[in-house]
């Protein structure tokens, strides 16, 4: 398994995470706190909230910081260093097109 198809799977379980992280809060405060509305619980209200937002921007940070790496590890087939179409345009340009060997010269016109 290549460093790219590496970055890929953890870049693709990072975006699986910060989907939900994001689906579970609500834009107006609702969201997961709305159903932990009893003070008796362990984090409280506001916790969860200070929690989910600290989650999505590490998940964030973490999501970047991948795709920086991956965009340093990635050695595709679309580099133009081993691309066959260059070869082939630039060999016949290298080579001097000399003249024909078996070919006689044209004979003046007789008048």
């Amino acid at each position: 398994m290549s460093t790219f198809s590496i970055f890929l799977v953890l870049i693709t379980i990072v975006c699986f995470l910060l989907i939900v992280v994001i689906m579970v809060q609500n834009p107006k405060g609702g969201g997961l706190s709305s159903t932990i509305s009893g003070t008796q619980m362990l984090g409280g209200v506001q916790k969860t909230t200070d929690f989910l937002d600290k989650s999505t921007w590490t998940l964030a940070t973490i999501l970047i910081v991948l795709i920086l790496l991956s965009s340093l590890s990635f050695t595709g087939s679309l580099n133009d260093a081993g691309s066959k179409i260059i070869e082939k345009t630039e060999a016949p340009a290298n080579t001097p097109a000399a003249p024909a060997q078996g070919t006689p010269a044209p004979a003046a016109p007789a008048k």
